[in-house]
């Protein structure tokens, strides 16, 4: 939202604004604020999905032309607050990932059919993403196919040199939540010589217990866990190799961000990562904690290798810029 939001004002032609659910100040609200987004809140709690944010979002969604709801809670509760107000804005949502637990519980299935007959339109942000909500509702429904994407150019860096270099930095940047693999990279750490340090950038509900399997492990050492940050594109410069091991992922910004920067990039080989990394970063089987720390120590070691792959992450990265998916949202909305 960050970077998408002040693009969608196409130079000031549009208004946009964003509702938070909650309204707990954080950096990202304030980049918002100040990039001239209009910024509003339904509570200053994460009970998200509490059902009277329904009656309490109807003031809120009158005078709109086009209203888009970016994940679960959200896309749920739109309609049905919609359905009390007067407004005659089309709705518009984005499917952020390739599965979700919903899928896995017969009964959401109806529930989720209503949910999705009530949108003009759900954006789905990869193949791997329409093809498994088309398998699981249908295809009667506009399931548009936009990918997403970062500010390029806030994250491009020269493409680093390591020649004779001793110490490595591997960065990781996800929140701290069940769809991320942690334990892997830890697992991987483990098998690192002590010259390799771990930084995990990010927040989230499993923090106190990835950090109790980082002291089981032994790692107090070797890995820093640096919080939620703001400086990320400077993070991941520092960094000497940029890793991500998920579960599963809709589509990898975290990806592209790190390919971007000029360092190599590894990733499980799931759906979301897949298409994005193949062909320039390195791929791992999806919790193979051995070969994960066999593709770094690799990369680390021979400088040749370490910069063909950095430059190829750097130029796949390129299609994944953040003015590409805002024109297309854009045109979306107009063709609504």
């Amino acid at each position: 939202m960050v970077d998408l939001l002040p693009r969608l004002t196409d130079g000031g032609k549009n208004q946009v604004d964003l509702l938070l659910f909650n309204g707990v100040d954080t950096p990202f609200k304030k980049s918002l604020i100040e990039h001239g987004i209009g910024v509003k809140w339904l509570a200053m709690t994460n009970d998200i999905y509490n059902p009277n944010r329904i009656p309490r979002m109807r003031k809120f969604l009158n005078g709109y032309d086009i209203i888009h709801a970016h994940n679960t809670a959200c896309q749920m509760y739109v309609p049905l607050a919609k359905m009390l107000t007067s407004s005659k804005a089309k709705l518009v949502a984005t499917e952020h990932s390739s599965n979700n637990r919903r899928r896995d519980k017969w009964w959401f299935k109806p529930i989720d059919r209503w949910m999705y007959s009530r949108y003009s339109a759900t954006v789905c942000i990869s193949d791997i993403s329409r093809d498994n909500l088309q398998r699981y509702v249908g295809k009667k429904y506009n399931f548009p196919l936009i990918s997403n994407g970062v500010d390029i150019e806030r994250f491009v860096r020269p493409v680093k040199d390591i020649t004779g270099k001793d110490e490595f930095v591997i960065t990781m940047v996800a929140a701290l939540r069940p769809e991320k693999d942690h334990e892997t990279v830890l697992k991987a750490m483990t098998r690192l010589p002590d010259n390799y340090h771990l930084r995990l950038v990010g927040g989230g509900d499993l923090e106190a217990e990835i950090k109790a399997q980082a002291h089981d492990l032994g790692l107090d050492e070797k890995v820093t866990f640096m919080g939620v940050r703001m400086d990320v594109p400077d993070l991941l410069e520092q960094s000497d190799v940029n890793v991500l091991s998920s579960h599963w992922e809709g589509f990898g910004l975290v990806a592209v961000e790190g390919m971007a920067s000029g360092r190599p990039f590894v990733a499980s080989d799931v759906d979301g990562l897949h298409d994005i990394v193949g062909g320039a970063g390195e791929l791992f089987p999806a919790g193979d904690d051995k070969a994960l720390a066999e593709r770094i120590q690799w990369l680390c070691e021979h400088p040749d290798v370490y910069r063909d792959v950095a430059t190829r992450c750097q130029q796949a990265a390129h299609r994944y810029d953040i003015s590409i998916t805002a024109e297309k949202y854009l045109d979306l909305y107009r063709s609504l």
